[in-house]
């Protein structure tokens, strides 16, 4: 009897143990975080980028933690997004590290140098030669952590009233252009304004604007900017390649279980790939409408500009590394190390191929 009644008990106590064991896993605790951007809601690549980086989370992780979406606006204007992060007013922002060059300047190297690195050097740099490292200590001076979130390809060079034919068009022009690009627009003679997306086309229309840039054909398209400015230039040289960040509350993330910490990077390289595919589909579309629908005429900029530009790009990046803030310089130095390593692939290989594809190699 004793013996049945210890097997009965130990039976009822593994019973008692299994279902300790089993609990956390049925009533786990769920999460709800508030993700602002800088972006309008449903804004091609951009908007629907962070809503679709959203979704990816909330999907990946059933639920458990779940992202729901502002756009600019909605809780906070579209350049105060970082701010709200550093807050607490909301754990995660979606939008481009350049934005924040007044809190720091080497916040810049993560979204677009000019005539720096193209998206696949950067994501290179990023990911296997320390970028994200050097990154890392950058917003920790914030409290936030900083991951990649969508690639735009290079740029759009911008939208002007008139026909460029040299430096001395460009003289006090009043040009939207943000970052290290708007520094070199301005040393270039132009007066450079930051501004949302959003508000762009409504300067333009004003005349607070001459000129503006923002990314390419497929949001430029939408934004409506076709309908001031008829002259589209091509390429920019201040973007080859600029990214998106999804910024997250660094003391609220190190409170995730790992494996949300995982998904939540993991959807972050997803979206990377994912936003570079959308708008390599839609650009020449959306171009093709801009110029045989609306008129719009595209150049590329005169050689005076590309060379005024390069120089000043130079003089930029080689003030940044000589002196100031020393997260700055080492910043600098750690991209300008690893630009010239992945240059020499680009150069060699990528750009070797592409001009014999465009010289030799024609189907109908």
């Amino acid at each position: 009897m004793k013996r049945r009644s210890f097997i009965k008990g130990a039976a009822i106590g593994a019973g008692v143990a299994a279902t300790s064991v089993a609990a956390p896993a049925i009533a786990q605790r769920r999460i709800t975080w508030r993700m602002v951007t800088t972006w309008p809601r449903n804004f091609p690549g951009l908007g629907t980028g962070a809503q679709r980086l959203a979704d990816r989370i909330t999907a990946m992780s059933e639920g458990r933690l779940t992202v729901q979406v502002f756009s600019a606006g909605e809780l906070v204007p579209a350049l105060g997004t970082f701010d709200a992060v550093i807050e607490g007013s909301a754990e995660m922002s979606h939008g481009a590290s350049y934005y924040w060059q007044n809190k720091s300047q080497a916040t810049a190297f993560f979204t677009g140098v000019p005539y720096g690195m193209t998206s696949r050097e950067l994501a290179a740099w990023m990911r296997y030669m320390g970028g994200q490292e050097v990154w890392d200590e950058v917003y920790d001076q914030f409290g936030v952590k900083g991951f990649l979130s969508g690639d735009t390809g290079t740029q759009a060079g911008g939208w002007f009233r008139k026909e460029l034919t040299g430096l001395s068009d460009i003289q006090g022009m009043k040009f939207r252009t943000p970052g290290l690009g708007g520094q070199v627009w301005q040393r270039m003679g132009a007066t450079v304004v930051n501004m949302a997306g959003g508000e762009i086309y409504a300067a333009l229309q004003s005349g607070a604007l001459d000129a503006a840039e923002f990314v390419g054909p497929y949001n430029d398209l939408a934004l409506g900017f076709h309908q001031i400015c008829k002259d589209y230039y091509f390429p920019s040289f201040i973007e080859p390649g600029l990214a998106t960040e999804l910024v997250v509350n660094k003391e609220k993330f190190a409170a995730l279980p790992a494996d949300l910490q995982a998904i939540v990077e993991s959807a972050c390289q997803a979206e990377y790939d994912q936003v570079a595919s959308e708008f390599y589909a839609n650009d020449p579309i959306a171009l093709k409408t801009l110029v045989e629908q609306h008129g719009v005429r595209v150049h590329q900029f005169p050689d005076e500009i590309l060379e005024a530009g390069a120089k000043a790009a130079m003089d930029i990046l080689s003030e940044i590394r000589e002196g100031g803030d020393a997260l700055t310089k080492k910043t600098a130095e750690s991209f300008v190390s690893a630009l010239n390593i992945l240059r020499t692939r680009t150069d060699n290989t990528d750009q070797a191929f592409l001009a014999a594809r465009a010289k030799y190699f024609k189907l109908d």
